[in-house]
Formats: C-alpha cells, structure tokens, sequence
C-alpha cells in the first residue's frame, strides 16, 4: 500500500516551484483501498510535508456520484470521511478531475508553459505534435467544479493519464506516486517554452511612486515581469484568461494607483503590491508574467468570456477558498 508520506513530499517538491504551482493554486491526490486524500480547499502545496492539508473521501461514493452527474460533486462535502478530517478541511474545489482519473497517484498543476499552451484558441492543434508519445486528451474550458467534471467525462479518451485543460492547466495521473512525478517531469519538459528576456525593473521610479501611497514594492522581483514584458502588460492586465487570474489579481491590473486594486503595473517601470493585498497576489503576479512571457504576438490567444469569469467569482467554492488566503501563509 502506497504511503501518503510519499504525497506529501510530491506535492512539497511541487508546490516550490513557481513555474508549475503558484500559491495555494494545483493540487495532488491519493487513492488508497476506499478514501482518496486530496489536498484540501485553499490550501498551498508547498506546506504539504509541515501543516496538514490533505482530506480524506469516501472513494466508491465519490465515484458512483461522478458517474451518475449528481450535484453533490459540485463540493464533494459529502463524500468527507468525517472520522479522519479533525480539522474539518474541504476538499480542492478540483476534486472531480481527481476522481475522474482511475488512476492511484494523481497530480493538478498550473504550469505556466502548459498554460501558454491553452490559452490558445488552436490549442489542441499546436499540442498533437508535442504530446504524440503520450495518452493525453485536451479537456476544452470548463469551470472546475460539476462543470469540469462533464467536460471531462465527455472528452477524455480511454486510457489517458494526461490531460491539459484548456485555459486551466495539466493533470497527470499514474499507478503509483513516483510515476506520477516521473510523467509530470516528462511532460513538461514536452511543452517547456523559453521565456522572453525581460528589461530590469526600474526600482527607484518604483520607490517614488510608492511613497505615501497603498502600495509597495513586491518580495519577489519576478513579479516586475507582468509590466515590463509588453505582451504581459497588453495581454495580463486586461483579460483573463485562466481562473487564478480572475480569482486574485481581478479582471483587470491598472496602472496607477487611483483604486486599491491588489496591485498595480507601472508600464516600462514594474509593479506595485497593495500592502494589504493577500499572500497569493505575489504568486499569481509571477504567474502572469511567466506565461505571457512564453506567447508571441503573432498568436491569437482565448480569453474567458464574462460569464465565465462571472460564474468563477460567483461560485461559493471560490469563494470560500479566497478566504483562507487573506492573512500571510504559515
């Protein structure tokens, strides 16, 4: 029987990397006899090996709600085996991509360069050549929740244990927890997209316009990307175009700093934090800036419709999970 210590530290090494999970973004599970442990709602993977994230579920019930599209996969709170979560944790709002993959060892992340990929409108197309040694499908957009879960049952092909969801990310899946890892390398090393070179960020200008206000400068100094890249500026402060984005940075990043909005994109300079702004905005500004880094202006790119974002921001799940990020992360 695989041990969930081997999880924990998959999803540690995981959630590390920036360029494959962002905050509390991506998620693992487990499947072990009848309960499958999943990375809890809100959580962040990289504190998988020191805080306790991961919930337990009663598997056959989850599997036969799945199969029969009952509602209660839209939380999967029901199928929580309430003997074995003490802290009463919800499960990732994923779930359902986990449950629908039959394999033991599953693995969710956001890797920017998967993304780069699905955000294109010819997605598919541009991923058969790259993907053609693997048993993938291309899930097209769907929110995650029940709406994923459909999407899922309707386009994956028998067999695969890849799958790249179209504007969202990559899901790999395997017998055991270090096949899982070995496919998820193999993978992105597949779809891995050299960055665009970036200008330094003008930290003094930066500074100035800082002083007296809301904001300050950012931690990480990656995050200068999203306003000094032009097709990150063009492209990440005015649309969205997967769910994170929406989630904690907005439907759009200004570029000064009139509101108080969580951050700010000084065009040619950087970018500013509000200081009040959740410890998830860094990541997700990071993620930005990697990801539009990695597209060209010659692509034509998909972005969410309003009602998509609408349906996200409105959604109880999303909601709850933005609460467990207001204060700094342990």
């Amino acid at each position: 029987m695989q041990n969930l210590d081997e999880l924990k530290a998959l999803s540690a090494r995981v959630g590390a990397n920036p360029l494959v999970v962002q905050g509390p973004g991506g998620n693992t599970s487990l499947k072990v006899g009848d309960v499958m442990w999943i990375k809890a709602s809100g959580t962040w993977l990289k504190d998988a090996e020191t805080r306790d994230i991961f919930v337990a579920l009663d598997l056959p019930r989850l599997t036969a709600a799945l199969a029969a599209d009952d509602p209660a996969c839209e939380s999967c709170l029901d199928f929580i085996r309430t003997e074995l979560n003490p802290q009463a944790l919800r499960p990732s709002i994923e779930t359902s991509v986990h449950g629908l993959m039959p394999q033991a060892a599953v693995v969710h992340v956001h890797c920017v360069s998967t993304i780069a990929h699905a955000i294109r409108s010819d997605a598919r197309e541009i991923l058969e050549p790259k993907l053609a040694g693997f048993n993938w499908s291309f899930i097209p957009y769907a929110r995650p929740g029940l709406e994923l879960a459909r999407a899922i049952r309707t386009h994956m092909k028998p067999g695969s244990d890849v799958l790249v969801l179209g504007n969202h990310g990559l899901a790999v899946a395997a017998a055991t927890v270090a096949e899982a890892e070995a496919l998820l390398a193999n993978v992105t090393a597949a779809l891995a997209i050299e960055p665009r070179a970036t200008p330094v960020p003008d930290l003094s200008a930066l500074e100035k316009l800082a002083a007296g206000s809301l904001y300050r400068l950012p931690q990480d100094p990656a995050c200068h990307v999203a306003a000094l890249d032009p097709i990150a500026l063009a492209h990440g402060t005015q649309h969205v175009y997967y769910p994170d984005h929406a989630v904690f940075l907005g439907t759009q990043i200004p570029q000064d700093l009139t509101g108080a909005a969580p951050a700010v994109a000084v065009p040619g300079c950087g970018v500013l934090v509000h200081r009040d702004a959740k410890p998830a905005i860094e990541p997700m500004l990071r993620c930005a800036g990697d990801v539009f880094r990695r597209v060209s202006d010659r692509q034509h790119l998909k972005a969410l419709t309003q009602t998509e974002i609408a349906m996200l921001l409105n959604w109880d799940a999303e909601k709850y999970r933005q609460t467990l990020n207001q204060t700094p992360n342990p």
